[in-house]
């Protein structure tokens, strides 16, 4: 295998920023230097010129279709990432009277309830930190309080590897942070007030974050909030209250259209990510012990993989041996260690069958030597 990273790629599985599919990053860069009709970079147009408006309006309605989402929700292209809408959400849909409550199943939604706490009261309602977030809870566990403004679920742990595949049905605005796996499969999104993804996962570049906001929530948003942080700003003006994010909107727009035309939308995607996920999950359970899944089997991850091996010495050994073969980025987040498989929706099924035969065959070659 050719080592010129000008021609050969690897097989990158970082957690984010994550691979984009080959088709949209030929597009950007047959389209960077000017945009057919336009004359110039999508760098440099005008975020109120004709051509932008036409490249948003297509990125909305693109996520639109592909999600089947309802006509009273309002799709928002933001910045600031995950991190501020920790804030924003609070901000805006949390009255004083009210509660906003949590469920805790890994280490960003941890980090939500940690900017919630200064806006106003909050209720945990499930907390997995006693075994490092390895379990989840089921939606009939969870009883929402009282004076509920909503309840905060975060859909997919990159870190821990632990996902919720299960619809929530509560009668309080669900908020879910889809970050790590928006766009990998149907949902419905009926069952939400508010989903929010930063982008650099499966649906864009970093710098672009996707908002899907029921309308009547946007009433929440109180005038006294500074204008940048509220929703009904944002919604006011279609994303255009400030300059946006125009280069990954318009690349959002190109993975949307990959998506819808290439992958066939995204029932075909979730199939494509469950057979990328099993090939691995099958290595880790008929491998004897050798390697260790760190979440369990019934809330296993479909975009990251964790697991671990019987020592730190095999660990390295395979991690060096990985990059030997063209598999990057595979180091375990330190909270939990071991490795760390990110195989979100750009991840060729080759990436993930050579990652799986290196496991196969490491794990046979040090037989006898996992102390």
């Amino acid at each position: 295998m050719s080592t010129d990273t000008t021609t050969q790629r690897v097989f990158n599985f970082s957690a984010g920023p994550a691979n984009l599919p080959l088709p949209v990053l030929e597009t950007i860069r047959d389209e960077l230097i000017a945009l057919p009709s336009a004359g110039a970079s999508i760098l440099e147009i005008s975020h109120r010129s004709p051509e932008f408006l036409a490249i948003q309006a297509d990125a909305q309605q693109r996520l639109k279709d592909l999600l089947s989402v309802p006509d009273n929700y309002r799709i928002l292209f933001l910045q600031g990432g995950s991190r501020l809408q920790f804030s924003m959400i609070p901000m805006n849909l949390l009255g004083k009277s009210q509660c906003a409550d949590y469920v805790i199943t890994g280490t960003w939604g941890k980090k939500a309830l940690d900017e919630a706490v200064r806006e106003g009261e909050t209720c945990v309602l499930w907390d997995g930190k006693k075994t490092n977030y390895n379990d989840l809870p089921t939606m009939s566990e969870l009883s929402p309080s009282t004076n509920s403004a909503y309840v905060h679920i975060t859909s997919n742990e990159t870190i821990q590897g632990v996902q919720f595949l299960e619809s929530p049905g509560w009668d309080v605005p669900v908020v879910c942070d889809c970050s790590s796996d928006f766009l990998s499969r149907p949902i419905d999104v009926a069952q939400y007030g508010l989903i929010y993804a930063c982008a650099q996962k499966n649906a864009g570049p970093a710098g672009v974050t996707v908002v899907i906001i029921r309308e009547d929530l946007l009433k929440r948003s109180s005038e006294s909030l500074p204008g940048y942080l509220s929703y009904q700003n944002h919604a006011s003006n279609d994303s255009l209250y400030n300059t946006p994010p125009t280069f990954g909107i318009y690349v959002v727009g190109l993975v949307a259209r990959w998506l819808q035309e290439t992958v066939g939308g995204l029932e075909a995607m979730a199939t494509r990510n469950e057979k990328k996920a099993q090939q691995l999950y099958d290595v880790i359970d008929q491998s004897g012990g050798f390697y260790v899944g760190h979440s369990k089997p019934e809330h296993r991850s479909k975009m990251n993989v964790t697991f671990r091996l019987p020592s730190e010495d095999l660990q390295a050994d395979f991690l060096a041996q990985a990059k030997q073969h063209q598999l990057c980025s595979l180091k375990g987040h330190r909270s939990v260690g071991g490795i760390r498989a990110s195989i979100y929706n750009a991840m060729p099924l080759e990436g993930v069958q050579q990652l799986r035969d290196l496991m196969l065959e490491f794990a046979a070659s040090s037989a006898g030597h996992e102390k």
